[in-house]
């Protein structure tokens, strides 16, 4: 793997502890502020409605897709952002007002101005607080089935039907953070990027990871003219092949790869029995959630390598598989038993 491709995951690697480090923080503070969206936290058929509401999202966007109606997804996801910010700026932020005024100029920021920085930012600000809302709303064995759900889920939708790959698709150009977007060169503008790449080799934008193509691809059809003008451009064609993907300009990766495994961290750290490792700026955090956040870096170093390869992937089913087993593993050396760990004691 080349250097600037080093770059490019130790950035990814970096928004996704962000991200894990902002749920913790925010953990306590949404609690005490009323934000758990619930009545029993415990019900894992909470779960279930949450992964209905995702198929009916998906659905609707590939919809919007379909009948040129872009505009509204972006303009969705881009209020959306702001209303999340302002979950989290007013948890942290004591006047109203100003919190109000920061979370509008996230908003803002997105529709005027979307660079790379910009989406990325605003991913990790709406993804902390994604996840310590949900982490506070789902208890452990709601946790652990949302997160498995969803990892054969987004298994099933980037290699077999591959409609998470269209979405993907649709979604690049909208320059919106339901993906975040890692430059792997210091002149990569996310404006300048005309996004005309193969659907084939484009990563789910929600839930999976982007193989991609290098930033600034050739439009297909032109490519293919110049193809016919001349014989040495197959030959070119043959050569960008063998290129190395770790040589590309920017790669993809779903905001959701990194708020679900974030969602068991917070879970276990709201939710179990564990003691605190007694941090002061993270009182949350216990064994449970700390191994979670090492099992979620070791998916992710697995995904990375994989992406390093060149092709889409499907992001959840090693990074949830991660966060999840190194959950369980931390519940166990922290001594709390299986059965709670699981969140199985109320049933039996």
């Amino acid at each position: 793997m080349s250097r600037r491709a080093y770059r490019g995951v130790a950035l990814a690697a970096l928004i996704f502890l962000v991200v894990q480090v902002g749920a913790l923080a925010l953990v306590p503070t949404f609690f005490e502020q009323g934000y758990q969206t619930v009545e029993d936290p415990t019900d894992p058929t909470n779960s279930l409605l949450y992964i209905g509401a995702i198929i009916v999202m998906t659905a609707f966007m590939l919809a919007a897709f379909k009948y040129d109606l872009d505009q509204l997804i972006r303009l969705v996801i881009v209020f959306t952002s702001g209303l999340l910010a302002w979950y989290v700026f007013a948890a942290l932020v004591p006047n109203g007002l100003v919190a109000i005024a920061l979370s509008a100029g996230v908003s803002l920021a997105l529709l005027v101005y979307p660079e790379w920085y910009v989406i990325d930012a605003a991913g990790a600000l709406m993804g902390a607080g994604a996840a310590a809302l949900f982490g506070i709303s789902f208890g452990l064995l709601p946790a652990i089935v949302l997160l498995s759900v969803l990892a054969i889920y987004d298994a099933i939708s980037v290699y077999k039907t591959k409609h998470m790959l269209d979405l993907a698709e649709g979604v690049m150009d909208l320059r919106i953070p339901v993906v975040l977007v890692i430059p792997t060169t210091l002149s990569y503008s996310l404006l300048d990027d005309d996004f005309a790449r193969d659907a084939n080799e484009v990563g789910d934008g929600e839930n999976a990871t982007d193989g991609g193509e290098p930033a600034g691809a050739v439009d297909a059809e032109t490519a293919d003219a110049e193809a016919a003008d001349a014989d040495t451009d197959a030959d070119a064609d043959a050569d960008a092949d063998e290129s190395d993907p770790g040589d590309r300009d920017a790669f993809f990766i779903g905001l959701g790869d990194a708020v679900m495994p974030t969602v068991m961290v917070a879970s276990g750290a709201f939710f179990s029995e564990a003691p605190s490792l007694g941090f002061g700026a993270l009182p949350a955090l216990n064994l449970p959630a700390l191994l979670a956040m090492v099992g979620t870096f070791a998916g992710f170093s697995g995904l990375m390598w994989a992406v390093m390869k060149g092709r889409a992937h499907a992001g959840l089913p090693l990074l949830n598989g991660g966060a999840i087993g190194g959950y369980l593993v931390g519940s166990v050396v922290a001594g709390v038993p299986l059965v709670s760990a699981l969140g199985l004691a109320p049933y039996l």
